[in-house]
């Protein structure tokens, strides 16, 4: 498999300049071979709530709509654009996403069909490591070119939302959550998206980093502008690669260092792999990581003193969301894709049982308002 990461810069959303950069991408990316006459196409966007493109939380319509074309241009006609967003999975709730997302906008203008049926279909996990079978959308296993469309975003719970992440989209609404309820440690949740990635196989990841999400991600944060998309056959060299330009150190994202104790990886991304416009990866000055962040992992960040603390007291002083209540408008999305069903509408505010709360974040990622922070125990206040 080529291992290349190619880069190609955009400096907005101007719909000729982002195709323009695809299409460079497309023709340097050997991957992009998999894609031609007769093939079904899958466009596997970030699609997760309703925000609008604005917001840089979900894949911008202008990406998709120059994929489309690139793909397009090389002969395929049976394309398919569909994901699974957080929380329930109707043919309503996904309509009304993708029309909130700009997506819908763009498959209608392009003439692509969204997928909307919100069907799936149990398939047996490659590697099984954390995973024997995988419940994915139907059209998952039904193409024969996926195309992972990630946003360049940090996660409240993996550090990177990115390439390899935005795979478990694949799963169907609220059996994310449960994903969350079995595999509460992150360590385990990591393989088990690795998992997915050796079952999903996507043929290559078409990157949005035009403008990019910082801070509490993957909604929560804000809007950077970086100005390139990326595009890459090995979709944890990308994250290798966006690990390096975040500064996070891979080995502490969950799922590649799952990655990397199978082999499936290195330990850092080697420049040299920088293809394409190469000059375009550097680090990003200044770039906001999650406020969980640095203290996830109580073993690489507590006090010297005090790093014999046993995994439950490690538990015990783990960043935890946390809900303003003033800010709460009371919607009980949080409560539905809650996988512990920890939160409950309390006099019409959402509340959060603390002791029974696994840090997934599930409630953060999906509050349409950002009313769910993080609270971090006193010591790591500032560290």
């Amino acid at each position: 498999m080529d291992d290349k990461v190619y880069f190609a810069a955009a400096g907005s959303y101007d719909p000729a300049a982002v195709e323009a950069a695809v299409e460079r991408l497309f023709c340097q990316l050997p991957a992009a071979a998999a894609v031609g006459p007769g093939k079904k196409v899958l466009l596997k966007p970030n699609l997760l709530a309703k925000h609008g493109p604005d917001k840089a939380v979900t894949t911008h319509p202008e990406v998709l709509r120059a994929v489309i074309r690139a793909v397009k241009r090389r002969g395929a006609d049976d394309l398919l654009v569909a994901d699974s967003p957080g929380g329930p999975y109707t043919p309503a709730l996904v309509k009304s996403i993708y029309k909130a997302s700009g997506l819908a906008a763009v498959c209608q203008e392009e003439q692509v069909p969204l997928y909307t049926a919100c069907e799936s279909a149990a398939a047996p996990a490659a590697g099984g490591a954390a995973a024997k079978e995988f419940t994915l959308l139907r059209p998952v296993l039904e193409a024969d070119v996926l195309i992972d469309l990630p946003k360049l975003k940090t996660h409240m719970m993996t550090g990177l939302s990115a390439a390899t992440k935005n795979l478990f989209g694949c799963i169907p609404g609220l059996q994310k959550a449960e994903w969350h309820m079995r595999l509460p440690e992150k360590e385990r949740f990591g393989e088990m998206l690795v998992d997915l990635l050796e079952t999903v196989k996507p043929a290559f990841a078409v990157l949005d980093a035009v403008v990019a999400h910082e801070g509490d991600g993957p909604s929560g944060g804000t809007p950077r502008p970086v100005g390139f998309v990326a595009a890459a056959g090995d979709l944890l060299q990308m994250d290798l690669a966006l690990c390096a330009m975040v500064g996070l150190q891979p080995a502490q994202v969950p799922y590649l260092s799952a990655a990397m104790r199978r082999g499936l990886c290195a330990e850092r991304f080697d420049p040299a792999k920088a293809a394409g416009e190469a000059e375009l990866f550097a680090p990003i000055d200044g770039f906001k990581l999650p406020s969980s962040w640095g203290s996830v992992d109580f073993a690489d960040n507590a006090p010297r003193p005090i790093r014999w603390a046993v995994p439950a007291v490690q538990r015990a002083i783990a960043p935890r969301p946390v809900i303003d209540r003033a800010g709460c408008i009371g919607c009980g999305q949080c409560a539905t894709i809650c996988p512990q069903k920890t939160v409950r509408l309390e006099e019409g505010r959402a509340r959060i049982l603390p002791k029974r709360c696994i840090r997934c974040f599930c409630c953060h990622e999906i509050c349409p308002v950002g009313a769910i922070g993080t609270k971090r125990f006193f010591i790591f206040q500032k560290l």
